[in-house]
């Protein structure tokens, strides 16, 4: 059988291109009606990332919600957790593969995930307040930990300053936030024990690994020294619960969205010159009624130059900090906006829903002021 000799396509199709490696800097769309008056430029994309579209759907893997989902520390690699109970494996580039699903993992919601900084570990919580540390290339969980009495809400890790050993802090319901050993030869008893006194909502580590930053249902954000093993201050100013905390990638202020609607970053630094620590409040990402633990995010690729939190709007805010300008509403998800985290090399963002599904989207560089 002869090869079929090459024909023109058809008036009005749209002819997909070949993949450029690495992808073009512009993708054109062209209108063709076979009259040369209507034949036009549509639009002009640029491009900004190895992503081999603009916005990339990730979706299939998940039957419930999705609570949390976050980039590796290399940026190749994508986890969610989900109402499910179970955690997705995903590769960031093309061609975008769910690469691994860990079916079952817990007895209840996993809440939140955290890649290890240093090993090949993710670990993860979940509502039947146990910690379950899993090696991500075998998919073997090798530790599982009956952490708190109840619900487990938050999970972060940090590396002990010099003493090369991965802590990670959950908190609770019960009112309490525990410090474990991570990796393999961690233990099964908790190395600290903080009593907040309230339900707690988020954790988060410092930059130097030596405080503990924990959100709570009063309203307060408050500050361990897990040297002295007791409180050191607290941050006010929100009028509602704060549902996530992040810290900024110098480690000088941290982001909490809250239940209220409003998004504070605070001022940790030693020596804040503000009284209040309040560096700014964000306005335009709505909570909403459902009190839904919504995860804010800093991007990495420009220093902290942006933030980002999800809402019930079923679109995605992103402010800049410095003017504390609302830079992008982005739309594409069904419900909820739940999670978001940034790429860390490049100026992506990752989405995750109440849908179950989770978006990869381009956004532009960050220009240095």
């Amino acid at each position: 059988m002869s090869k079929r000799g090459h024909s023109p396509p058809p008036e009005g199709t749209l002819i997909k291109r070949a993949k450029a490696t690495p992808p073009p800097s512009n993708q054109i769309a062209i209108s063709s009606t076979g009259d040369d008056r209507n034949k036009g430029l549509i639009r002009t994309v640029q491009r900004t990332s190895g992503l081999e579209a603009p916005i990339v759907s990730l979706a299939g893997a998940h039957a419930g919600e999705i609570f949390s989902c976050r980039f590796d520390p290399t940026g190749q690699n994508i986890a969610a957790c989900s109402a499910d109970r179970g955690i997705s494996f995903w590769r960031t580039y093309p061609p975008n593969t769910n690469y691994g699903l860990l079916s079952s993992h817990a007895k209840a919601p996993i809440l939140d995930l955290q890649w290890s900084l240093c090993s090949s570990t993710l670990y993860t919580i979940s509502a039947d307040h146990t910690l379950c540390m899993t090696d991500v290339t075998t998919g073997q969980r090798y530790r599982k930990i009956r952490a708190h009495r109840e619900i487990i809400n938050s999970v972060d890790r940090t590396m002990a300053g010099g003493a090369g050993v991965e802590l990670v802090a959950t908190g609770s319901d019960d009112g309490t936030v525990k410090i474990w050993e991570g990796g393999e030869d961690s233990g099964k008893q908790a190395v600290a024990t903080f009593e907040v006194g309230c339900p707690v909502t988020s954790v988060c580590w410092s930059a130097d690994g030596q405080n503990v930053y924990i959100g709570a249902i009063d309203n307060e954000i408050h500050v361990y020294d897990l040297r002295k093993s007791e409180q050191v201050y607290t941050l006010s100013g929100h009028t509602d619960t704060p549902t996530s905390l992040s810290l900024s990638p110098n480690g000088n202020f941290l982001l909490s969205p809250s239940f209220s609607s409003q998004t504070i970053i605070h001022d940790v630094r030693p020596f804040s010159p503000s009284p209040s620590r309040i560096h700014r409040i964000l306005h335009g990402a709505p909570a909403g009624f459902e009190n839904v633990l919504l995860k804010g995010a800093w991007s990495k690729d420009d220093e902290g130059r942006r933030v980002a939190v999800g809402g019930a709007d079923r679109m995605v805010c992103i402010w800049e900090v410095n003017s504390g300008k609302i830079l992008y509403k982005l739309p594409g998800h069904k419900g909820t906006v739940t999670c978001v985290d940034f790429h860390p090399k490049e100026p992506i963002i990752l989405t995750g829903s109440k849908d179950g599904t989770m978006l990869l989207g381009e956004i532009e560089p960050s220009v240095a002021v």
